[in-house]
């Protein structure tokens, strides 16, 4: 993730009650919702607050903050950004002290989601919007996927040519292995061991590339460098200290790129992996409605389009036009495309058995 800040934010982004809005037009059932949805918006109104633990950046949560507080008055929205271990462990060591806790987790992390979702703490809840999402998002109506972000190949364009560029992973692979002088300590991804996302990402990268092990001792053969932080990579890939980065958030490579002349992305055709951000509600949530109203929010069309126009995180929704949407994708690389689902599949490498196994292999194949 981009640098994390840690906020505790409460970006209590709970805007006081505007003149215009009246209790009744607090209490409108968006169209297409059942009519005693109002008792889920009454509901939210008197527990006054939701409160999310989440890995996507305050900034870019921002207008989507701003929006639903517009939306709901009077429901504060206290926002904590953390990176994914820390959202998963401070969550599940508070619900275990039956204290304060989070009503609603939503995290890049789609593994530890579904982890703790499976294990009992998420709470199985319809959403209206649920026939928006696709199948493979949607996780026993517990678990639901927000977003569509690709993996990216990032790239200094000053120092890396068109030529250079992989357009698949055994190009990558053959990049490393023919021109190891030029990328030697000069090639980056995420450190597995401590980034959850990096390690989700490599671990679904091993099911989908049959040359995988030959891709992983290519990494070793230029001592690749490794980070926990996407903003770590994109900096140094742009000073040239790194020159091209694999398995890089696409969301936040692209932002990066409308202001960076010397970043490059690319994107792979024989498969590209694609990221959804797994959001559920906490089965023991003491704002429950508040929560549903958050979750409705950000899987509705309007969610959405901040999602994909303002947070720039692609929207999962193939009804949301735009650069930065899963339709915009697929009009691209249609079937390379492959998303991670939102399963008990994701959950095979958390074994700690398995999760050990591979990283001593990794380790070994990548040694320098």
């Amino acid at each position: 993730m981009l640098h994390k800040r840690r906020l505790s934010v409460a970006l209590s982004l709970a805007l006081a009650l505007p003149a215009a809005f009246t209790t009744s037009a607090f209490a409108q059932v968006p169209a297409g919702y059942p009519a005693d949805y109002a008792k889920v918006i009454d509901g939210a109104k008197k527990e006054g607050k939701v409160v999310i633990y989440s890995t996507t950046d305050s900034k870019a949560a921002e207008s989507l903050i701003k929006d639903f507080s517009a939306l709901y008055p009077g429901v504060k929205v206290e926002y904590n950004d953390m990176n994914s271990t820390e959202a998963y462990n401070r969550f599940i060591s508070e619900a275990a002290a039956g204290g304060a806790t989070a009503d609603v987790m939503w995290s890049s992390s789609m593994d530890l989601q579904v982890k703790l979702a499976s294990e009992g703490y998420g709470m199985a809840y319809k959403s209206p919007e649920a026939a928006a999402v696709p199948g493979w998002a949607n996780w026993k109506e517990t678990a639901y996927g927000t977003t569509f972000e690709p993996a990216a190949i990032v790239y200094n364009k000053r120092l890396v040519t068109e030529a250079e560029v992989p357009a698949t992973h055994a190009d990558f692979t053959k990049l490393l292995t023919t021109k190891q002088d030029k990328f030697k300590n000069k090639v980056t991804t995420y450190d597995i061991e401590k980034s959850g996302v990096g390690f989700s990402l490599m671990t679904y990268d091993l099911k989908l590339n049959p040359q995988f092990w030959d891709f992983a001792r290519a990494m070793g053969g230029v001592s690749a460098r490794v980070q926990s932080s996407t903003g770590t990579m994109l900096e140094r890939i742009s000073s040239g200290e790194n020159l091209i980065g694999y398995n890089v958030l696409g969301p936040y490579a692209l932002v990066r790129a409308k202001k960076d002349p010397s970043i490059g992305i690319a994107f792979t055709k024989d498969y590209n992996l694609v990221l959804s951000r797994v959001i559920f509600i906490n089965k023991s949530a003491k704002n429950a409605n508040a929560a549903k109203l958050w979750l409705d929010y950000i899987l509705s069309k309007r969610g959405q389009t901040i999602i994909a126009n303002d947070a720039q995180l692609f929207a999962i929704r193939g009804d949301v036009t735009g650069a930065t949407t899963s339709a915009e994708l697929n009009k691209q690389l249609g079937a390379a495309l492959k998303p991670m689902p939102v399963s008990t599949e994701l959950l095979e490498y958390l074994d700690q058995t398995k999760r050990l196994a591979f990283l001593k292999q990794w380790k070994e194949a990548t040694k320098k």
